[in-house]
């Protein structure tokens, strides 16, 4: 297991700055509950204000379940480019899930994602990604 810091966290999330300035997206979506710490930060980073969550059950703590659940879909609506952003991108199961219910209900949308971890495995690579994970990942935020 690998612990993530607050401190770490804070210095890698700004490489992430120029590319998502040039891409320059109206919204943020995060895929809560991993992805709404990283959804803020970048929130704030890019001042951007519109910023909403979609939720996602894949796993029961550190077990992976059957089927994911995908629910309280946000109003995109008024918007042609947002960033989907999670904490991990493990298999990509959930994020596949997510723009596949995106892409259904908003298909003129533009999609980009971003992922603080990734697995290189992983059925889809983020476009904007901090790191390879290669353990299992203990965040900041998950301690308490």
């Amino acid at each position: 297991m690998t612990y993530y810091s607050y401190e770490e966290f804070t210095s890698d999330i700004k490489s992430l700055k120029l590319p998502l300035e040039v891409y320059s997206p109206e919204a943020i979506v995060s895929i809560a509950r991993g992805g709404v710490t990283f959804g803020h930060f970048i929130s704030s980073m890019l001042d951007i204000r519109n910023l909403y969550t979609i939720n996602s059950i894949h796993y029961n703590d550190t077990t992976k379940l059957d089927d994911i659940k995908i629910f309280n879909i946000p109003d995109l609506n008024n918007y042609e480019k947002i960033l989907l952003v999670d904490d991990i991108v493990d298999s990509g199961d959930t994020l596949e899930e997510v723009l596949k219910v995106l892409n259904t209900k908003y298909p003129r949308l533009q999609i980009k994602t971003a992922s603080v971890f990734y697995k290189t495995s992983a059925k889809l690579i983020p476009d904007y990604k901090i790191k390879e994970a290669t353990d299992w990942i203990e965040f900041f935020w998950e301690k308490i």
